[in-house]
């Protein structure tokens, strides 16, 4: 299978696709979309480059893909506009492309990007039963290690930063317990959303003015009758909001 690449280059003359053959063991990761590392021309260090369409071959003699970003960073329908954006604009499609990606990983090195955040989670490893027969029996003694599975059954699992806040327990406990098998640390990525706490607040309808109401309607009758003309606009910028709203 061969990938058709485009370079993440600011270069006109790099502006195209270049073919590149998909190794065996990539096949299931390469697809539309995907971000790869690959080999151009004579230089040293591979460069980086979009995924925009894979075929069955090419009349080229072309090198192999040499790895992948394990993420797939844009659809096949943001390719197309990104595409139609480079024709449309007159600029590269890979700088059409990097608009589109997520904040934090537009640039080329790797080491720079912003990492997905994930955290430690803590989980019983054995049932209730036999956890509270280890607390009868003291086998497990210490009041931490006992306020900690306390805490774990009262609550099927927990965030380590919150066991630490309210069991008031260290790493350390936790370690322990998860040596003699009662507990397990569990690595889990967290979705980073940053308007999970922003509260929006409802709009209300615009209300303009006599004479942006006159501009307005003078506007809005030109872009129903499909007419090209140009108008300028003074004062407050309700109107061009507005405009921007309805028709956008």
């Amino acid at each position: 299978m061969i990938a058709e690449v485009i370079l993440n280059s600011n270069a006109k003359q790099l502006n195209r696709v270049f073919d590149y053959k998909i190794p065996e063991h990539l096949l299931s990761k390469v697809q539309i979309g995907s971000r790869v590392f690959v080999p151009f021309s004579n230089r040293k260090t591979l460069e980086e480059g979009f995924v925009v369409n894979i075929k069955e071959n090419s009349s080229y003699n072309v090198k192999e893909i040499s790895g992948v970003d394990g993420t797939e960073y844009i659809s096949k329908s943001s390719i197309e506009l990104a595409k139609w954006m480079a024709k449309r604009y007159f600029c590269n499609i890979s700088d059409c492309i990097k608009l589109m990606l997520p904040p934090g990983t537009t640039t080329k090195i790797v080491e720079n990007r912003v990492k997905e955040k994930s955290a430690s989670f803590v989980y019983l490893k054995k049932d209730i039963d036999e956890i509270e027969e280890a607390i009868e029996s003291k086998k497990i003694k210490t009041d931490k290690q006992i306020r900690l599975l306390k805490f774990l059954l009262q609550n099927d699992g927990a965030l380590f930063s919150d066991i630490e806040i309210f069991a008031d327990v260290s790493r350390s406990t936790v370690n322990t317990l998860e040596k003699n098998g009662y507990v397990e640390i569990v690595e889990k990525q967290i979705e980073r959303n940053p308007f999970i706490n922003k509260k929006v607040e409802k709009s209300e309808k615009l209300k303009l003015t006599e004479e942006q109401e006159n501009a307005f309607q003078t506007i809005s009758e030109a872009i129903d009758d499909k007419l090209y003309s140009e108008f300028l606009l003074f004062g407050v910028t309700r109107l061009t909001e507005k405009l921007k709203f309805i028709y956008n």
